[in-house]
């Protein structure tokens, strides 16, 4: 991969008791070059996540970047993004990343929720790809992507993870994110 590709990771950081969860998107190159930011927030436990995060890609307003990154698929307490509908929007692959293993978020989501909330979270959620195991740098990664194929996917974040297991996009989003949320 160039070294001047780019990405947008995307990152959300919470304050417990707060009703917004303040979101981050941050531009990368591939050789780590920060290049770019931007910050909005998602409804703790609603169902505005996608809005916002196709928001944030319109503001950005960067046709140099060339793939999505977001940090899971569910922020802000179970607020569930439909990647598909994020590709959609940013026309670009969209690669969710998790970080460990677990049985599927529908046991929590059936613990969170009732009625008509549960059923449109569990929906949604159950639209997803499901998730693929890929190894980067010794670490054991959770992918979900739209837009490419799993090897393809691998690959790409494996470009932008110089070292240990989080994407650099992802690094810096978060970071951002909770410095944004502390302030």
């Amino acid at each position: 991969m160039k070294a001047g590709t780019r990405a947008l990771g995307v990152a959300e950081s919470y304050t417990h008791g707060a009703t917004k969860s303040t979101v981050v998107g941050a531009v990368v190159r591939a050789d780590r070059v920060f290049d770019g930011m931007v910050v909005g927030h998602i409804t703790v436990g609603g169902t505005d996540s996608t809005a916002r995060i196709t928001d944030l890609w319109r503001r950005i307003d960067r046709p140099d970047v060339q793939y999505v990154f977001l940090a899971g698929i569910a922020p802000a307490w179970y607020n569930i993004i439909d990647l598909r509908e994020v590709e959609d929007v940013v026309d670009r692959p969209v690669v969710s990343v998790s970080f460990e293993q677990s049985d599927g978020l529908a046991p929590a989501l059936r613990d969170a929720f009732e009625t008509s909330a549960l059923a449109e979270r569990l929906d949604r959620y159950n639209r997803q790809p499901p998730r693929q195991k890929i190894s980067v740098n010794d670490e054991q990664l959770f992918v979900r992507a739209v837009g490419l194929a799993t090897a393809e996917a691998e690959r790409v974040v494996r470009a932008f993870t110089p070292e240990g297991g989080r994407p650099e996009p992802l690094r810096v989003a978060n970071t951002a994110a909770a410095a944004i949320d502390e302030f």
